[in-house]
């Protein structure tokens, strides 16, 4: 059975689809996508059905990922008994998720960047408002999360 992760921001348009696109490109490289289900989702309906932020795809079209398939959509109640590992990317994202799902499940609920213990903070901020500096910024600590988070799912889900 797949170990299954989902990474979770405001509207699923810039932070976590890009979270899902690089962490899916790495779980491939490093020959675990029979092992990992990976999906990505937004605590609020604004974008459901949109594509990832045209911002975001250029970022990541510039590291050599694709992330045009990827689609928003919002959190499901049912995610939370589905997924072993639900990341928002903030700290309003974590709060929200943690108000809305059963209590059984908060031990899923983790900071995304708690993975990356070389990134001084929690929060991955939110690149909409700003410029194209921001999806960068973005980039780079999904990038050292990711690494984090595929190292302990192999840890904790013997995947070696």
């Amino acid at each position: 059975m797949a170990v299954k992760v989902m990474f979770v921001c405001m509207g699923n348009i810039c932070r976590s689809p890009t979270a899902h696109g690089v962490f899916r490109q790495l779980v491939l490289d490093e020959g675990y996508a029979d092992d990992i289900y990976i999906e990505s989702s937004g605590t609020h309906a604004y974008h459901v059905g949109k594509p990832p932020d045209s911002r975001a795809q250029q970022t990541a079209r510039q590291r050599s990922l694709d992330l045009s398939d990827l689609r928003g959509q919002r959190v499901r109640l049912s995610d939370f008994a589905e997924f072993d590992y639900i990341l928002p990317m903030d700290q309003d994202n974590y709060d929200i998720l943690l108000g809305s799902s059963p209590a059984e499940h908060h031990n899923k609920i983790r900071m995304f960047l708690s993975f990356a213990p070389s990134i001084s903070t929690r929060d991955v901020p939110d690149p909409y408002y700003g410029g194209a500096g921001g999806f960068d910024q973005v980039f780079d600590m999904v990038e050292a999360g990711s690494r984090g988070l595929l190292d302990d799912i192999i840890k904790k889900h013997d995947l070696s």
